[in-house]
């Protein structure tokens, strides 16, 4: 036992070593950094990602683009409306990291004649403009109506192609300067979506509800220690814990260089809450200690012995929790897990290096060392137990009842995920998502690669152009494809082109002749760089690009398996190869991964808490009974995501690994304190009752300041971190409710421990 003069001379040690980390690390949390890259979203270590990382590498990247929809309520064929739109496209073309702009302002109809020469003329002939003879010379070409021009001739499309991969710096600056431009003119309405704005808002959203969350969660803090323990002592000294465990996770993020991620962003709130855990239990013991112990210094070695291996287990299972989200195939998820799952592990270390010390220098509230006086709680809980215990039938009763019906709507959970469904329906930003998903042929970006296989082919064979013709075809009449950007597209525009700009003749050449001309042309437009966006250098791989409708994941993968059946019948016994690849794609098959990483890591959870309740318990009917306790929470969870059409996605399948291992500590301190109260030597419903009267008020409050805690997650504008705090914060509840009721029962019906001889 260490003596008094010895602990003392400890503290001294650990509050120098602990506040020169601190300020170390507090420094080092100044420089970390936010990051929004849909790229840490695809799926890691796999062979479609490798492949799509290659083949954008041939061509240009295929969401490295701005949609600029500019709205005028009179209809867009009005000379004024369009010089003005003509002057934000000649004005954006100057903007640094431009590459191009295509605006029906600055495009022309191409003419081509026999013998090779060709003219041009503008859709838009300033000049010469009369409305109805131009809209409809316009909207006989298929091209351009929804990517250009709105089907319902309301508003104009601009398309901004900019630097590919662009970075933060340069991307704040590009929209920046497009905002700028856009401010100029008093247009009815504008809407702008791509990657980069998108990457803006995320991260100023980001920013700003993380310091929403510090707050937030700062006050429900103060409110609940003051409620639990009535004293400046009580929210002072947890607050201190707090501090020193969020200091030193966002510290250590910064030391590693780790970017703080949009998953990440929840982590004040989780650390705030999760940390608390450790800390209530421990004030709540040694306030008790107090009561009873001659001196502070004893009530602190009470404290300590009484729930030190309880909560170290109870802090190994949580983070084991968030461990296990390693299993899940996406980086943003596995850094949340890695950083969260040693952040409950430093709040551990903290609470028990630091605690304690405080303890001995600021004893406790006065009232508690003087007064002796039993807590107001023990006549509530006394009256509790004994309602469970005198009902334990109908608690087993209902309790399996909630459970079979948690089965039938767990079985009719659906997973989907759409590209923007993170956001609330009613922010700006998906409100003009949306706006160009409905009128300019979908935001989502498709990409299939066409590879020729065969050595002696090339994907200008009169065969393959025809195969691949059909295979447009298809994509566009059936499976929905807007195409942007295509060999067989282009080939089409020339062929128009070439007479006199009849629609009859948008279509195919099949002349091989014909065809080895239109060849030559395309090789000339831009000097040769522009059919390098569509056809690779070998000549034996070509895109069709384009984009589709944010239709969700459900309907897209139905989709995908006609375009795959179709696509065996359209390879020229072999001759051709498909691959359906892009960013849309690849994040869409993380979802697929998702079911079998949730059950990898929930296994893997279950699997190391039973390991642990094993070893520490040697009984196999407390192991199946804590077992089945958090089962339960986790079963009633997916039932209501069932039956209330919660689809299963990212920001969602990650609550059930947390929720265990959260969960588990509950059981776990209710475990450990019933074992120790069997030591003692107590008959079975003696140590029941004394565990549910000592263990049960801190059990309440910190699932009380769980629960509220991941409830403020609610206020989040995206919907994925409002889903995951709604759901923690009734799994855990749930959770206390089985502790509470169905544990002591079960721990009544079935287990006998040994008596002592």
């Amino acid at each position: 036992m260490v003596g008094e003069s010895a602990f003392k001379k400890y503290a001294w040690i650990s509050i120098i070593v602990i506040m020169s980390l601190t300020a170390f690390l507090g420094y080092k949390a100044t420089t970390i950094q936010f990051d929004y890259n849909f790229e840490k979203f695809f799926p890691v270590n796999d062979d479609e990602t490798d492949f799509f990382l290659s083949y954008r590498k041939q061509f240009t990247s295929d969401n490295d683009f701005l949609l600029i929809a500019i709205e005028n309520d009179k209809g867009v064929f009005d000379l004024p409306f369009l010089k003005e739109v003509d002057k934000v496209t000649k004005e954006l073309e100057k903007v640094e990291d431009v590459k191009f702009i295509t605006s029906i302002t600055n495009q022309e109809e191409r003419f081509i004649f026999p013998g090779g020469q060709s003219s041009a003329k503008p859709y838009i002939n300033f000049e010469d403009f009369e409305a109805k003879r131009d809209s409809a010379r316009i909207f006989k070409n298929d091209e351009l109506i929804n990517t250009l021009v709105a089907k319902d001739a309301k508003s104009i499309c601009i398309f901004l192609r900019h630097t590919d991969y662009i970075s933060k710096k340069k991307s704040d600056a590009l929209i920046g300067a497009v905002d700028e431009v856009l401010a100029k003119y008093d247009f009815d309405n504008t809407r702008v979506a791509g990657r980069t704005i998108g990457q803006r808002y995320y991260i100023e959203k980001m920013t700003f509800e993380m310091a929403l969350f510090i707050g937030l969660s700062a006050i429900l803090i103060i409110v609940f220690l003051m409620l639990a323990f009535r004293s400046v002592w009580g929210v002072l000294i947890p607050q201190v814990i707090i501090f020193l465990s969020m200091t030193w996770v966002v510290g250590g993020m910064g030391l590693f260089k780790e970017p703080m991620n949009i998953i990440l962003s929840t982590l004040p709130s989780i650390m705030f809450v999760v940390s608390m855990s450790d800390v209530i239990h421990l004030v709540s013991r040694y306030l008790d200690a107090l009561r009873e112990e001659p001196s502070p210094f004893d009530a602190i070695i009470v404290s300590i012995r009484e729930v030190g291996m309880a909560t170290l287990l109870t802090s190994v299972t949580t983070a084991i929790g968030f461990f296990s989200l390693y299993f899940v195939n996406v980086q943003p998820i596995q850094a949340f897990g890695v950083v969260m799952g040693f952040g409950v592990l430093i709040a551990f270390v903290l609470t028990f290096a630091m605690l304690p010390v405080l303890f001995y220098f600021f004893p406790g509230p006065k009232y508690v060392r003087e007064s002796k006086k039993e807590h107001f709680w023990k006549k509530y809980l006394a009256k509790g137990f004994v309602y469970v215990l005198h009902n334990r039938v109908k608690v087993v009763i209902v309790s399996s009842a909630i459970l079979l019906i948690s089965i039938v709507g767990m079985l009719q959970i659906k997973s989907n995920n759409f590209l923007m469904d993170d956001l609330n329906p009613k922010e700006p930003l998906k409100v003009d998502f949306d706006y160009l998903d409905k009128h300019y042929g979908g935001i989502r970006p498709f990409e299939l690669a066409v590879m020729i296989t065969d050595s002696t082919s090339k994907v200008w064979d009169k065969d393959v152009l025809q195969t691949i013709d059909s295979v447009e075809y298809y994509l566009e009449n059936s499976y929905g494809v807007s195409i942007k950007n295509s060999l067989i597209k282009m080939l089409k525009v020339i062929n128009r082109s070439s007479h006199a700009g009849s629609k009859d003749y948008y279509k195919l050449e099949t002349s091989k002749r014909k065809l080895r001309s239109q060849r030559k042309s395309l090789r000339l437009i831009q000097k040769g760089e522009f059919i390098k966006t569509f056809v690779d250098s070998t000549e034996k791989t070509t895109r069709i690009n384009g984009t589709i409708p944010d239709l969700g994941n459900t309907i897209i993968s139905e989709k995908n398996q006609d375009l795959y059946a179709f696509l065996e019948s359209k390879t020229l016994g072999g001759k051709i190869k498909y691959q359906v690849t892009g960013t849309a794609h690849l994040i869409d098959k993380n979802l697929k991964y998702m079911s079998t990483s949730l059950i990898k890591g929930l296994a893997f959870s279950v699997l190391i808490v039973a390991l642990i309740i094993s070893l520490i318990y040697r009984s196999l009917p407390v192991l199946v009974i804590s077992i089945i306790t958090n089962l339960i929470p986790l079963i009633f969870i997916a039932g209501i995501m069932g039956y209330f059409g919660i689809v299963l996605k990212t920001s969602t399948s990650i609550v059930f690994t947390i929720a265990f291992g959260i969960a588990v500590d509950d059981t776990i301190h209710f475990l450990g304190k019933f074992k120790h109260e069997l030591r003692k030597g107590k008959s079975k419903i003696y140590a029941l009752k004394r565990t549910y009267l000592t263990t049960g008020k801190a059990m309440i409050l910190t699932t009380l300041i769980l629960c509220a805690g991941f409830m403020l997650l609610v206020f989040s504008s995206f919907l994925g971190t409002f889903y995951m705090g709604l759901l923690l914060c009734i799994t855990l509840f749930v959770a206390l409710i089985a502790d509470i009721t169905i544990l002591p029962v079960l721990l009544f019906l079935f287990y006998n421990p040994k008596k002592k001889k």
